[in-house]
């Protein structure tokens, strides 16, 4: 059977900087057997994809239902706006009602082993076992293999940040800066090629492979090991929730770091299956897909001391507000409410109006949230970040000061 990793599905929490307190995993209903291979979020919908096709749960996890797509084996989901998109064996699946009816979605997809998909604004890319990497620039109706330059096709996850696209593959990580139609390998110092996932924290950039957790930047490209207190270093899926990068292991559960990488804490009470091939977090929920445990859900209140609670309700209205510290260097803090669920993407750009940085582009649920943003490699300068959210656009300047 073949190796496989679905895209990760990285969304920021409203955390406050805390330590580790006691936590505990509890198994969630409706899912009890097979691998849980991948999560999409949509609103307040939590899709997972199995061996045995894909499963909605609209309460947080206490219960799960089948969706229309069944007996199929999901390897990847991908959301965007209204549509939620299954990577599986058997080709691209659309359903445009929440999982309720699917359409195969696969002309000009000649490798229908598709094992992670990725959203970069209006494009779609899949990636498959053995065929590359396939675009579709309207959702999934037709698609086109772009591989120009990627010398390893066994592609096993995807992440985005602005124009950059990286590929994670059996034969190390690929970049793409112009939509897949030409790729580069940035390998320098990645001493383990099987790679199962990546995950884009601002302009951090991690891998997950057989040989633990590698951390480059967006700019620099080259890697380096961060396994301090990774006692299983068979990393499989990775996660990034505001300044916390979670990892889950085959055999070794789930670790959290709160600095980087630089070193890592278990957090695997109550957790009796460790083999977790996904991650996802939703609400106020740290969710863990393993392989034959079904799904295990971690309230992240009791993980995290300092959890920013939302005072007096939800927000009623979408807002952003002035980066903290402003002037800063190299590190600043952007805080926004959302009133509704809905895509979200915050943005900074220099004084040109071009795109530096891409801090947010994911659907996120109503609330308070908050992300850090590391300008290390920019110079300084004048900059302005941009927040979108359904209607609601807002923009304010902020000043690099070195």
């Amino acid at each position: 059977m073949h190796k496989i990793q679905c895209i990760l599905i990285l969304f920021l929490l409203p955390l406050m900087h805390g330590g580790v307190a006691h936590a505990q995993w509890i198994q969630t209903n409706g899912i009890f057997s097979g691998r849980i291979n991948c999560f999409a979020l949509s609103g307040t919908n939590l899709f997972a994809g199995t061996y045995g096709g894909a499963f909605l749960s609209t309460n947080e996890g206490t219960s799960w239902t089948a969706t229309g797509l069944t007996n199929t084996v999901v390897l990847a989901l991908a959301v965007s706006a209204t549509n939620l998109f299954a990577g599986t064996n058997g080709g691209v699946f659309l359903s445009t009602n929440n999982g309720t009816t699917w359409t195969a979605v696969n002309t000009g997809l000649t490798n229908t082993d598709v094992f992670s998909l990725a959203v970069s604004e209006t494009n779609l890319f899949a990636g498959t076992y053995g065929g590359g990497v396939f675009l579709s620039a309207n959702n999934g109706t037709t698609w086109t293999a772009v591989n120009t330059g990627l010398a390893n096709k066994y592609i096993s996850s995807f992440a985005v940040s602005g124009t950059n696209l990286f590929a994670g593959t059996q034969g190390g990580v690929f970049l793409s800066t112009n939509n897949g139609t030409s790729w580069t390998a940035i390998n320098t110092g990645l001493t383990n090629s099987q790679v199962y996932s990546l995950a884009v924290s601002g302009t951090n950039l991690f891998a997950g492979v057989g040989g633990g957790v590698f951390f480059s930047t967006i700019n620099d490209k080259s890697w380096t090991a961060v396994n301090t207190g990774l006692t299983n270093i068979n990393v499989r899926s990775l996660i990034v929730s505001a300044t916390n990068l979670f990892v889950g292991t085959n055999g070794g559960g789930v670790f959290l770091s709160t600095n980087n990488g630089t070193s890592w804490t278990a957090i695997n009470t109550g957790l009796t299956n460790t083999n977790v091939y996904s991650l996802a977090v939703s609400g106020m929920n740290l969710f863990a897909g393993t392989d034959g445990g079904g799904v295990w859900r971690l309230p992240l209140s009791d993980l995290i001391t300092g959890v920013e609670d939302v005072k007096g309700g939800m927000p009623n209205i979408f807002s952003m507000e002035q980066n903290y510290p402003n002037p800063f260097n190299p590190k600043t803090v952007i805080k926004y409410s959302l009133k509704n669920a809905g895509m979200v993407n915050l943005k900074v750009y220099n004084i040109l109006g071009q795109d530096v940085a891409t801090l947010v582009n994911k659907t996120q649920t109503p609330g308070q949230y908050e992300v850090e943003f590391n300008a290390q490699n920019l110079t300084s300068g004048i900059y302005f970040y941009s927040l979108t959210a359904g209607s609601f656009t807002e923009t304010r300047k902020l000043i690099l000061l070195r």
